[in-house]
């Protein structure tokens, strides 16, 4: 399914995400929990690159005309409330780290007591079906949206990594 040139790790990440997607999608804890050990299992600095550029794109998607602070409080509200109607364990100070994160205004000089992707793809998973609902208008699912952003994240760091900067 990921591009066979693509070396091991990103594919690693890329395979790990869609399967914790999933599992967030069919609302499955147990499932969850253990494709969330998978992702963090790869490297951490990698998969929080990944995830990062995928909840920016979904964000730039969602809100073409600019994002507002209310509505990135409304995208943690909504996240919590969506993950705290089958999931047990939410640390909302999670949820706040990553976005702020992902947008590039976080304290990078804190330290993290412990790795945030099961909060950054419950974010995505959130994020990605607010987008299947604004563009039918009933929440239909696609067949694998999550797939075409994890590809795009993937192939923009790349793509970033390998530009020369002046």
């Amino acid at each position: 399914m990921w591009p066979n040139e693509w070396p091991a790790t990103p594919r690693a990440i890329a395979t790990s995400t869609e399967e914790a997607l999933a599992a967030a999608r069919a609302r499955s804890e147990d499932a969850y929990r253990d494709a969330v050990a998978d992702v963090e299992s790869e490297d951490a600095a990698q998969v929080g690159l990944v995830h990062a550029e995928i909840i920016r794109a979904l964000l730039e998607e969602l809100h073409p005309d600019g994002l507002t602070g209310e509505d990135v409080q409304d995208v943690l509200a909504r996240t919590v409330r969506s993950a705290s109607e089958w999931f047990g364990e939410l640390d909302v100070d999670g949820f706040v780290e990553v976005l702020t994160g992902a947008l590039g205004v976080a304290d990078t000089d804190a330290v993290r007591p412990r790795p945030r992707a099961g909060h950054a793809l419950l974010i995505i998973a959130e994020l990605s079906s607010a987008g299947r609902r604004t563009a039918d208008g009933k929440g239909a699912r696609a067949s694998s949206s999550s797939e075409v952003y994890i590809r795009r994240a993937i192939e923009e760091i790349a793509r970033s990594q390998t530009i020369e900067m002046p």
